[in-house]
Formats: C-alpha cells, structure tokens, sequence
C-alpha cells in the first residue's frame, strides 16, 4: 500500500488545475505537461508501507539511497564521543520521507538556514541548511542530520524536542533531492559500504556490539 504525504497534495493540486486550465483555454495537448509532472509529484512525495521490524541493537537506515561516505568523526557535540558517519544520497527518484533509525527520545534539535549546493560536495553538511535530531535510549546516542540541496528548498520536520520516537517511524521528509548523516559511535559496527543501496526503515546500516 502507498499513500502520498500530505506535503505534495499542494503542488499536486496546482498541477492539475494548470491542466484543466490549459486543456480548455489553449488545448488539449497542453494539458499534457502539467498533467505528467502532477504524477511526477505522486511519485515523489510517496510513503510506500514499510514493514519495520523492531531490533534493539540495530541501527537502521532513515531512508532509501546510496551510502556515499563512511568517515570518522573525531567528536560529536551531541553524542560526545568519537564516532562514525554515514552519508545517504536521496535522489530525486528515491522515497523522501525519513524514518527514526532507532527508538529513543529526541534530546537534541538544531535547524541551521544555509547554502543550497549539491549534496554530494563534502562540505555541505555544514555549509548547507540543514535539520539536525539527537535521538537517544538507555542503549545509545545517536545523531541524524537532514540536509538540504541544489534543488531540496525545504526541510519538512513533524518532531519537536522531547518527543518519543518508535524505531522506524516518520519523523519528516526533504523536497526535491538531498542527503542524510547518522552519525554513531564507534562501538557500533557498521554494516554498509559506500555504494550500497539502502532502504529507509528495512536496511540495518550498524549494530550495537554486544
């Protein structure tokens, strides 16, 4: 089952209206364009049900894409220990919304309005706007960063501080082609490479050693 977020009802329905508008008032085939990009946004802004199966010691994927980078991060101001860094492509034809990677309160939230280059530069996790979570239970730390690209204009966040997330759940999305960072101690294993397609929710990206 697929259901469509509410954030793309607005450009859905002005697609369509431009198609009506165009069909009647220029003609018929000038319906076409408006009428193909409102699928288009369809497609997009698409929340396909996840089967989410609930793992402790796992660290899953907050979305579909490709790992881009795995880097160490000497220190985390949130986590407070030197950890890693996996970087998640989204392109425009991935699944957007974003899913907890673990279950935990949020502890930490931070949005900085900056740059909108592409997000496969290596500076534009700090460079570029971005929204930044520290999620946290009685087993880790953990930080997810949406960030914002060359066409991602908005970051759409629907958590607030001190809300409790369950393992896979939405908590927001970003419009139009972006990238992600989880960033996790180093005591976590990391299953992924660079390369690797990914699957928010599905994907266990690290897992806690026991």
């Amino acid at each position: 089952m697929v259901t469509i977020v509410r954030e793309g009802y607005p450009f859905i329905g002005a697609c369509l209206m431009l198609a009506v508008i165009f069909g009647f008032a220029v003609h018929p085939y000038a319906a076409i364009p408006p009428f193909v990009l409102a699928l288009y946004f369809c497609y997009f802004f698409r929340n396909p049900k996840r089967e989410i199966r609930i793992d402790e010691q796992a660290i899953l994927s907050p979305a579909d894409g490709t790992v881009t980078e795995i880097t160490p991060v000497e220190m985390d101001d949130f986590i407070k220990e030197p950890c890693n860094k996996v970087v998640i492509f989204m392109s425009v034809f991935n699944v957007h919304v974003n899913r907890s990677p673990i279950q935990g309160e949020i502890k930490f939230q931070k949005y900085y309005c900056g740059r909108f280059r592409p997000a496969y530069k290596d500076e534009v996790g700090f460079d570029n706007e971005h929204h930044l979570l520290g999620i946290e239970n009685d087993k880790i730390r953990i930080t997810v960063k949406q960030i914002a690209g060359i066409l991602a204009r908005r970051i759409v966040s629907w958590v607030t501080m001190d809300d409790r997330l369950s393992q896979g759940e939405l908590y927001g999305m970003i419009r139009f082609g972006s990238c992600l960072e989880v960033v996790m101690p180093r005591d976590v294993s990391i299953l992924v490479a660079v390369g690797e397609k990914v699957k928010g929710g599905v994907t266990v990206i690290g897992r806690i050693k026991e």
